[in-house]
């Protein structure tokens, strides 16, 4: 029998989102007797705080470490999220909406899809979204705990939450420090290597030598340790996702927060609406090959709906990932790892999946290297996922009036990505792998809010009686629509359950 050689101490290098999620996930599975964690945060590496909307697998995170979420979403000054608004994508003056939860239930051993397809084709007009708990109740501006209606037509809602990336941060450190977590004030001058190429030890500017047995990479863009001292290459997906600047800023809090993100197309990009319940943050994508950043600027600015609370940040980043997520005895997290543009909020979920998987493959000091082609394999079928639902908004546009969304609408794109479309256009399936974040409820609604719809439905369905299909249809329909006519408004919720006078400015 081979002796375990483990880990005796892991050390996370940049703090931000990705640093303390990171520290919080390990503090809470790890024995801190067994295995010392300490974050080294570095005053050069700044936060970049450029998404505060998330999915619901954050909220399963929160739960997972056994946060009270009610706290969570009290000290982090969250609004619920339902889904996302999309402005203008397919056409200008146009809309959709992409719900969280399911879409409809399967009638008798059919698929909810195939059989609404069906009553489409025989001219039923019900839009899809009528049959999602969450589009109705987004529409409406209602919530309320969907784990409280689970026996109800609108049991099968989902929610995210909208929340201050800095005061996250803040929550989480604390809950670290709570669990043994070290915290080491200073900036990295160098990084040694043992003769085998793994990371030896940090030196910080001030002499201070911090060895470890294990590193975690959340340097950001900068990535210090899987990219600077490993020399792990970064495929560029620039080509699929041209925007590669982002303009952001904050204005006060709205009067009325609807439960959902808004996303609206711009001239050569798309800009972001996030309400929370002390400010609301804004910001503009785009590529610099069609727009400068003053025009962008001006073009977030104009379109601002309250009283600026800063003045406007300016952030350059390439869409991609590294090559390797794990390299010998590091592994990268957050913008160390990748950066696929935040149009799906999925940015602090592909750090915590990236804690998870590592959890799962957790090494010995040896860091097998099965372990590690297995993660990088997982991780980058993650990344190419999100990667190809993200272009799946860009290149099925209508939109030809200016030089970004012609370029989206004729792209060369992914070859997994023609394989899905070709798959759901011709019999309106989705291909669903295993542990993949977007369900086909989910690429169903972007295929259809674009305007892209099936030839054909499965001609199982033809054996079901048409009449119980849409009688069935009626009273689903019907049976949302009077649930969630009863429900609170959104704000009435926040303020019902939710404290206001910790509210921080």
């Amino acid at each position: 029998m081979t002796n375990i050689n483990p880990i005796k101490k892991i050390v996370i290098v940049g703090g931000g989102t990705s640093g303390w999620i990171a520290a919080s996930m390990l503090s809470y599975h790890l024995k801190s007797d067994l295995c010392e964690i300490e974050l080294v945060e570095s005053e050069d590496l700044g936060t970049i705080g450029i998404g505060e909307s998330t999915i619901p697998p954050v909220v399963r995170l929160i739960q997972n470490l056994g946060i009270d979420e009610q706290s969570f979403i009290q000290n982090t000054q969250a609004c619920f999220k339902l889904g996302i608004k999309f402005i203008d994508w397919r056409q200008k003056n146009e809309s959709y909406f992409h719900p969280f939860g399911v879409i409809g239930k399967r009638i008798g051993s059919h698929d909810f899809y195939q059989c609404w397809l069906k009553a489409t084709m025989q001219g039923d007009a019900s839009p899809l979204q009528d049959f999602s708990p969450c589009s109705v109740m987004a529409e409406q501006e209602k919530f309320f705990w969907p784990t409280q209606l689970q026996n109800t037509p609108i049991g099968g809602a989902s929610y995210a939450v909208h929340l201050d990336a800095k005061l996250v941060v803040e929550y989480l450190r604390d809950y670290a420090y709570e669990r043994g977590v070290k915290r080491t004030e200073g900036t990295v001058e160098r990084v040694t290597q043992l003769e085998n190429g793994n990371i030896e030890k940090l030196i910080l500017k001030n002499g201070q030598e911090i060895h470890g047995d294990f590193f975690v990479d959340c340097t950001g863009f900068k990535a210090l340790l899987i990219g600077q001292t490993l020399k792990v290459d970064f495929e560029d997906w620039s080509k699929y996702l041209p925007c590669d600047r982002a303009v952001v800023v904050k204005t006060e809090a709205q009067e009325k927060r609807p439960p959902y993100t808004t996303a609206t197309a711009r001239k050569s990009g798309w800009s972001w609406k996030i309400p929370l319940r002390n400010s609301t943050g804004h910001g503009y994508v785009y590529s610099s090959q069609f727009c400068t950043d003053a025009e962008a600027k001006s073009t977030l600015l104009k379109n601002l709906d309250g009283p600026r609370i800063n003045d406007p940040h300016i952030i350059s980043f390439t869409t991609g990932y590294r090559k390797k997520m794990w390299e010998k005895n590091c592994l990268s997290l957050g913008l160390a790892s990748g950066f696929v543009e935040p149009l799906e909020s999925t940015s602090i979920h592909l750090i915590a999946r990236g804690m998870d998987f590592f959890l799962r493959f957790f090494p010995d000091r040896d860091c097998d290297p099965s372990l590690i082609k297995e993660y990088n394999r997982r991780m980058a079928a993650d990344f190419e996922e999100v990667r190809d639902f993200i272009v799946l908004h860009y290149c099925t546009t209508k939109r030809e009036d200016t030089d970004f969304w012609r370029f989206c609408k004729t792209m060369e794109l992914p070859e997994s990505l023609q394989e899905r479309i070709a798959l759901f256009k011709g019999h309106g399936i989705v291909r669903e792998g295993t542990d993949e974040l977007f369900r086909a409820s989910s690429w169903q609604s972007i295929f259809e809010g674009m305007g892209i719809r099936p030839n054909k439905y499965c001609p199982r369905v033809d054996n079901m009686d048409y009449q119980e299909i849409s009688d069935t249809l009626k009273m689903a329909r019907q049976a949302i629509q009077s649930m969630v006519k009863n429900l609170p408004a959104h704000d009435q919720f926040l303020s019902e359950n939710y404290r206001s006078d910790s509210l921080k400015k």
